[in-house]
């Protein structure tokens, strides 16, 4: 991969004296970082208060977690790294689970915290833990900064690293007393920042997956969220258009190809066999597009592991039975995209009709508009939720039962519009995540779809939402019950166990905070609410109950499918 320079920092006659704390902020404005999530503590305070004497904005959370992941979705919709800050010990450790879902979600991430001082680290001492082991199994680099020269490189190293394909978290432990240390003339100055340019395909590799598809009968495209992040969408229409190939999305990659093409097939990635899956059943050839092997196991669409792969990414394939690459296109998506199309130089007849697979999801949507139940069918939510947002609306979806809801019959149609972990797929990433998202693209409206479980997890975030004026609106699907895993034990085991519980009062809760709380008590209330909510410039919570007796009915329709889709 080559690298151009972007910039480079203006040459200084003499270097005047710093802390590290000041050298550090210095080279994270040096990156482009508007914005820094966290928690001051004892031992990092020296670099809050540079942050505050900078162009830096820092955002006081309510959690380590949280701000984590405030990083997580600022940089999954930016490409720059988000940054998350927090103390020693416990502080540090509040970041783990964001940083870790950061890189199975493959988003840019740098983590900072403290640590215990050089003076004490290699001895038994208060809150004294090896953080850097610690985050090592999931970041791409984790490492402590022992000295103050250290610096430049170290943070130019961390936001290449988190930055460059394959996107991910870094992490930076800062002793407390190399925080304070007076930064002396051999630290320097930031260094220049690079970013890499796009390599052209290579024309012998092109050549090779031009004849593996000419020998195709039926090929079908899955495109991940690396399409995404390359910014493929339009070619990724152009190619699908070209060869008149039906396309399908992971749950990460919803929005890269719009759900009202007519080569749109949904998204893959349901607990169940779908109506997409159909399409894979009758190809015997698959052309992954940005596609990474965390967002969902091969094998659901190659079982047999029989069809052709072709792998069109920046980054070679990850070693899987059931995905067992033909051709491995490593360069830029567009560019790659485009050559191949002229290379193929044919078109393609479907064996699944793309339209009656939008078709059968239209259904289920249409009979969910037309639902009166109450509480409400999920298929309602779902109808209600798209219609309040506009095309370029960000909805955050948390995990659980209405994770497969969303991903299944929320039309989609442009990149990173409808938000989904599906590297660790974990709870209660959503509220703090729309802190990060709202930051990142102000003027778009941002909705919060989570479930009572996942909401309460990390519910304290409405205060910083508040407290920053960041407006946003909470949707909460009320069931009084961990849904998901109801459905999955309902399924596998004939009954539930342990997964109900109680709620507080959502609007009460919601009002103590000084935002505005909806109860829907009839399903002809949900699309007025969020409206009026979607509308205000604040921080709304709508708290929906929802009737999950669909689920097993949902479930029991798709493994009654034939080959028909009837």
């Amino acid at each position: 991969m080559n690298y151009v320079e972007r910039h480079a920092p203006a040459a200084a006659s003499a270097v005047p004296a710093r802390s590290t704390a000041e050298l550090i902020v210095g080279c994270l404005e040096n990156e482009g970082v508007t914005h820094v999530f966290g928690i001051p503590g004892e031992e990092n305070i020296h670099l809050v208060q540079a942050l505050a004497s900078s162009s830096i904005r820092y955002v006081l959370v309510r959690h380590e977690q949280a701000a984590s992941f405030m990083a997580e979705v600022y940089g999954r919709l930016t490409g720059r790294a988000g940054v998350c800050s927090a103390t020693l010990g416990p502080g540090a450790i509040n970041l783990l689970l964001g940083v870790a879902d950061a890189t199975t979600n493959s988003t840019p991430v740098v983590a900072i915290s403290a640590q215990v001082g050089m003076d004490r680290a290699y001895k038994e001492s208060h809150q004294g833990v090896d953080l850097v082991s610690m985050f090592a199994p999931v970041t791409k680099w984790s490492e402590l900064i022992a000295t103050p020269d250290a610096v430049p490189e170290m943070i130019r190293k961390a936001f290449k690293l988190a930055q460059t394909e394959r996107p991910g978290a870094v992490y930076l432990a800062v002793p407390e007393d190399v925080e304070r240390a007076v930064a002396g003339a051999g630290a320097g100055e930031p260094l220049a920042v690079n970013v890499p340019r796009s390599d052209e395909p290579s024309a012998s590799q092109l050549e090779r997956a031009a004849q593996a598809l000419r020998a195709a009968r039926s090929p079908i495209v899955l495109a991940g969220h690396g399409a995404a992040r390359a910014g493929a969408a339009p070619a990724l229409r152009r190619f699908a258009e070209r060869l008149n190939v039906p396309v399908a999305t992971t749950f990460h990659g919803k929005g890269v190809f719009p759900d009202d093409h007519p080569l749109a097939l949904g998204a893959v990635g349901f607990m169940r066999k779908d109506y997409v899956n159909f399409g894979f059943d009758r190809s015997d050839a698959v052309i992954a597009v940005g596609y990474e092997l965390q967002e969902f196991d091969p094998a659901r669409i190659n079982p047999e592991a029989d069809k052709t792969i072709i792998h069109v990414h920046r980054f070679p394939a990850e070693v899987d039975r059931h995905y067992e690459v033909t051709v491995g296109l490593q360069s830029d998506i567009p560019r790659t995209l485009d050559a191949l199309a002229d290379a193929v130089g044919r078109r393609f007849e479907p064996s699944v009709s793309a339209e009656q697979t939008r078709r059968l999801l239209d259904g289920e949507l249409r009979r969910g508009v037309e639902d009166q139940r109450f509480p409400l069918a999920p298929a309602r939510i779902v109808a209600d939720t798209r219609a309040a947002l506009r095309r370029e609306d960000i909805v955050l979806v948390d995990t659980g039962a209405l994770k497969m809801w969303m991903a299944r019959l929320y039309p989609t149609y442009e990149p990173n519009t409808c938000l989904i972990s599906n590297g660790l797929s974990t709870m209660a990433w959503t509220l703090p995540g729309a802190i990060g998202a709202k930051l990142a693209c102000p003027h778009a409206r941002v909705l919060v779809a989570t479930g009572d479980g996942g909401f309460l997890m990390n519910s304290q975030e409405l205060e910083t939402a508040l407290r920053e004026r960041i407006p946003m609106v909470v949707l909460v699907w009320v069931d009084d019950q961990y849904g998901l895993i109801t459905w999955k034990m309902d399924l596998e085991l004939g009954e539930s166990l342990d997964t109900s519980f109680g709620n507080p009062d959502f609007v009460a809760y919601a009002e103590s905070f000084g935002a505005r709380g909806y109860r829907i008590d009839s399903a002809d209330e949900l699309l007025p609410a969020l409206r009026v909510a979607l509308a205000d410039d604040t921080v709304s919570v709508i708290a929906c109950p929802v009737d999950y007796s669909a689920n097993l009915q949902l479930t029991d329709a798709l493994g009654e499918l034939d080959e028909s889709l009837s």
